[in-house]
């Protein structure tokens, strides 16, 4: 299975949005909720055999990885 992302970024209100394949989910209060419901996400999709992967958008506006399943602890540490 190729890998999969999960896209946790900030909207134009200032909330927090996870975007996956075509959906958006949210809006989340905070970074760190929006990061651990994707991270929960990603984490059933890697016991299913898949091998997601987290990317937060920075300051800049670019994504960088910030979690990924076999790599990273499960539950993460926020």
């Amino acid at each position: 299975m190729p890998q999969t992302r999960y896209f946790v970024v900030r909207d134009a209100d200032d909330k927090w949005m996870i975007k996956f394949e075509n959906e958006e989910f949210g809006p989340y209060q905070s970074q760190s909720e929006a990061m651990l419901f994707a991270i929960e996400a990603a984490q059933r999709l890697g016991e299913r055999g898949g091998s997601p992967e987290v990317c937060l958008m920075g300051l800049n506006g670019n994504f960088h990885p910030e979690w990924a399943y076999g790599r990273d602890a499960y539950p993460p540490r926020i």
